[in-house]
């Protein structure tokens, strides 16, 4: 297995050009546009700050622990949880990024400078790392966390070197937090929410490349031999479970086309999604329906939809363009992205609290 760690690694840098000709905003299909990157950016502009409702995942030890959100964690205690915080921090880092001049850059710009400074992230540093949060935000938030890193480090730009210098503290004990469980990990976690490992490790992965964490890479890959490079026919038909915004499946596949070369991930995916047609015209994967956009749990399938896109895309990434499941999984994602753009309105905040990240994503391209 290190042979096949030592060959993963070496090839991961020349692969590297053309993965980021892929990520370039004008590449690919559906191109984000400046006034879908607007409707975007105010989702997360109008939640950035906003305290309340909030849903805390805290532990209390004593009446000490009895504080607002903002004394808690005061970088990222809006948009109704931590994670949510976070992502939408990297929602206006990545629409800065792609439209400096737009009109909506000037408050991204406000709101990133109000919520990343050096006392805000040494409180956020404080907060995690007490013995008894151990598992906080354990791998989604601290995955999303390492994904906004990522994205300040590759913002060539002042606020943007700023940035990713002022948040170092925070993310180098988040990526310690991750390797140290990683190893510990027995089983890995296939549900359609947060705790799913398959997606953080996605996020992982791209963060360790651009941070050039040797380490992690090594600790994902033993994580993907344990877990996943032996899986068969996945039960694609059972999904999704009633309040899934993540596939199980797809996830998984969607990381493992990050580990894998192309022959060697065509020949996987085979064995593990052989539902993928090879021909145009099979109905294999249709998006989820919504019933309820005002439930919060029920509107997870809007964002259901919108990772399924992207997640189809990156699987057919990984595979050789000339591979005949391409054009069908292609199909597929633009299916489900059609069916969930037009829900990401923030008419309902259960929903619009987070989906804009998710719209976001897909739409610049942001896992390929």
């Amino acid at each position: 297995m290190r042979h096949w760690i030592v060959s993963l690694l070496a090839c991961m840098f020349s692969l590297s050009a053309f993965s980021a000709e892929l990520t370039s905003p004008a590449s690919g299909t559906g191109p984000l546009d400046e006034a879908a990157a607007a409707r975007f950016a105010h989702l997360a502009l109008a939640c950035t700050h906003k305290e309340y409702p909030n849903k805390i995942s805290h532990v209390l030890a004593s009446e000490g622990d009895v504080m607002p959100p903002h004394l808690l964690t005061p970088a990222f205690y809006g948009c109704f949880d931590w994670h949510s915080a976070v992502h939408g921090h990297w929602l206006l880092v990545r629409l800065v990024k792609l439209f400096p001049n737009a009109d909506f850059a000037k408050d991204a710009r406000a709101a990133l400078a109000a919520s990343l400074t050096p006392k805000n992230i040494a409180g956020e540093v404080e907060y995690l790392q007490r013995d008894d949060r151990a598992s906080f935000e354990r791998p989604y938030g601290l995955a999303w966390l390492l994904k906004l890193a990522s994205e300040l480090r590759t913002w060539d730009d002042p606020q943007g070197r700023q940035g990713a210098a002022t948040l170092v503290p925070l993310e180098a004990l988040s990526a310690t937090k991750l390797k140290s469980w990683l190893p510990k990990l027995h089983y890995p976690i296939r549900i359609g929410e947060h705790n799913q490992t398959a997606f953080s490790f996605g996020l992982v992965w791209d963060w360790a490349g651009v941070a050039g964490d040797a380490q992690m890479k090594v600790a994902l890959v033993e994580a993907a031999e344990r877990f996943y490079r032996g899986d068969r026919n996945c039960p694609l038909s059972y999904e999704p479970s009633g309040e899934d915004f993540l596939s199980p499946c797809l996830s998984e596949a969607d990381f493992m086309r990050r580990v894998l070369e192309p022959d060697a991930f065509g020949k996987w995916l085979g064995e593990f999604l052989p539902q993928i047609p090879a021909k145009a015209g099979v109905e294999w994967l249709q998006p989820g329906v919504v019933t309820d956009r005002a439930d919060p749990k029920l509107a997870h399938l809007d964002g259901l939809n919108l990772s399924r896109a992207w997640m189809l895309e990156g699987i057919a990434h990984g595979l050789r363009p000339v591979d005949k499941r391409v054009p069908q999984l292609l199909a597929a994602a633009a299916a489900h992205r059609a069916a969930a753009l037009p829900a990401v309105t923030g008419e309902h905040y259960e929903g619009g609290h987070w989906l804009g990240t998710f719209a976001v994503y897909v739409t610049s391209q942001a896992g390929l």
